[in-house]
């Protein structure tokens, strides 16, 4: 886990979010908290438990994408869930201890990652060998031991080879045709109901065993041929067994699961769907507080696992929630509205801004697209206006402004060949006052 204080946390977030600062600060500190923890006598490390936090703003502010970049940046693995989707047993929906397991997969995918980086030099010396082989096969007398030309053909097989090996560095031969066998696993179909993900068992796993595997010969270009037997050797030096105990390591101490629409989960007086939702509480709560749940890997224990939740909490309180999940939820921030200027700063500051975007884009028809500042004031003007009369959707609003305002020229784009096209707040206007002067229009295009 690197080892980032909170002030290089809050300004890596700040290259890819715009403002937000009091989140920023919550999530920064958390996970120096984590950190910290692992310095801490090993006697020690297990009374210290996370500090999760409980995110309240309207859709669109940047709840999600904070847990999501945060998760990027310390590398740890990251799942994100709808409260709404789990139900108490009995009810329409998916087990809880599910996102644990999805975290596990998750963390399994990382480490694989880092593996396959550690081994891929040998991998890559193993396939040229392989290659090798295939372009330059030993001669049979070699191969068996018999022959008047035994003394000779080591040598000269050694020196043919030796030869390939120079045109193989220098990427003459990778349109070389070679026949090799590939080696196929049968997949086996599962066939079950809604609670099959409750099954801990590796089944797959177990069939593939089982079942025969399939080989065929292949007629492969040495580029092909070439990928093919990376993954193959990648496969045979990989030891799954380090792989899957690191995962579950991972996951249980660096683990980042984002709980969003919590308030969704807040039973109300009336009567009906209030016994499920009560139940997604309490079937919450275990897993926040920490428990072992049992998965295809091992054994998982979520005490150490960060939980970010998240919720607008527009007609319910924070307070509504079951007293002892509040409990679990030490750190509450709440997250602001946009204004005009944060849309302005989203349009121009962030690595990824809107502008930037379909500036490349464009840039791949050879069409050269400048925003002036004009242009960009214009459009988080109608952005912030369409926000305040329509639903409130934050910053998800500028896509669908952006697109509006795009819509012609990325038609035309192709059939420009090349050209440049500045758009300033007068383009804006025309493509947009119409739209959003009718309110019952706006509603429904942008």
């Amino acid at each position: 886990m690197r080892d980032l204080t909170p002030r290089e946390i809050v300004a890596e977030l700040d290259r890819h979010i715009v403002g937000q600062k009091d989140a920023k600060r919550a999530v920064a500190i958390a996970i120096r908290n984590r950190w910290r923890r692992q310095q801490l006598p090993e006697e020690m490390q297990p009374e210290v438990a996370p500090k999760n936090i409980l995110m309240i703003g309207p859709t669109g502010v940047g709840k999600t994408e904070i847990a999501r970049r945060l998760a990027k940046l310390t590398g740890a693995p990251f799942v994100k869930v709808e409260a709404t989707k789990y139900t108490e047993v009995g009810y329409y929906g998916r087990d809880v201890e599910s996102m644990v397991r999805e975290l596990v997969e998750n963390a399994i995918g990382l480490v694989r990652e880092r593996e396959r980086a550690n081994i891929e030099e040998e991998a890559k010396k193993r396939v040229d060998e392989r290659l090798l082989d295939l372009l330059a096969p030993p001669p049979v007398s070699y191969q068996i031991g018999g022959g008047e030309d035994e003394a000779d053909d080591p040598e000269r097989y050694q020196r043919t080879r030796e030869k390939m090996r120079a045109m193989l560095a220098g990427g003459e031969l990778e349109q070389r045709r070679v026949e090799m066998t590939i080696e196929s696993k049968a997949v086996p179909v599962m066939m079950g109901g809604m609670n099959m993900e409750h099954m801990d068992v590796d089944f797959q796993g177990m069939l593939e065993k089982i079942l025969p595997k399939s080989t065929s010969r292949k007629d492969l270009t040495v580029a092909e041929a070439r990928s093919v037997l990376f993954e193959q050797e990648c496969e045979a030096l990989v030891n799954q067994e380090k792989v899957n105990a690191e995962a579950v390591s991972l996951a249980e101490n660096s683990g980042i699961l984002f709980v969003d629409e919590m308030d969704k989960v807040v039973a109300s007086d009336s009567r009906g769907t209030d016994v499920s939702r009560q139940g997604v509480q309490r079937d919450l709560l275990p897993i926040v507080e920490g428990t072992t749940i049992q998965t295809r890997y091992g054994y998982v224990k979520t005490d150490h696992v960060l939980f970010i939740a998240a919720g607008a909490f527009h007609s319910a309180k924070p307070s509504d929630l079951m007293p002892e999940l509040q409990g679990r939820f030490p750190i509450r921030v709440e997250l602001t509205d946009l204004t005009k200027e944060d849309f302005v700063r989203i349009l121009t500051e962030p690595k990824n801004a809107l502008t930037k975007q379909y500036t490349a884009l464009m840039g791949a028809e050879n069409v050269t697209v400048t925003f002036t500042d004009d242009a960009v004031d214009s459009l988080a003007g109608y952005a912030f206006k369409v926000n305040q009369t329509t639903q409130n959707i934050g910053a998800r609003r500028l896509y669908t402004i952006m697109e509006r305002l795009l819509e012609e020229l990325s038609y035309e784009a192709p059939d420009m060949k090349s050209g440049n096209v500045e758009i300033n707040a007068a383009y804006v206007k025309e493509r947009l006052e119409s739209v959003a002067q009718d309110e019952d229009l706006s509603k429904f295009i942008l």
